[in-house]
């Protein structure tokens, strides 16, 4: 079965990469625009998550990190980075 999820080089806007303590599950990659979600358990108990992929505009990116604020989770780091791949 494919993924039905776009290429992630095949979207305009910049790619980023946000960390946030606490884990999330892949399932929430719908919620937050298509992102690759990626759990890292840590040390801790807690870990972290990766959510990963390009935002078409700053408004998205605004909206994302809004639900992050929503979800009551911590933000670790924002980047702007170059696509995996590319």
């Amino acid at each position: 079965m494919s993924d039905p999820r776009p290429d992630p080089r095949e979207i305009p806007g910049d790619c980023y990469e946000i960390r946030l303590q606490g884990c999330l599950d892949a399932h929430w990659a719908s919620w937050f625009e298509g992102m690759t979600v990626t759990a890292n358990p840590g040390a801790d108990r807690c870990g972290e998550t990766l959510l990963y992929g390009r935002v078409p505009d700053q408004a998205a990116l605004q909206g994302i990190l809004r639900k992050v604020h929503d979800l009551g989770m911590v933000l670790v780091s924002v980047q702007r980075c170059r696509p995996q791949g590319a």
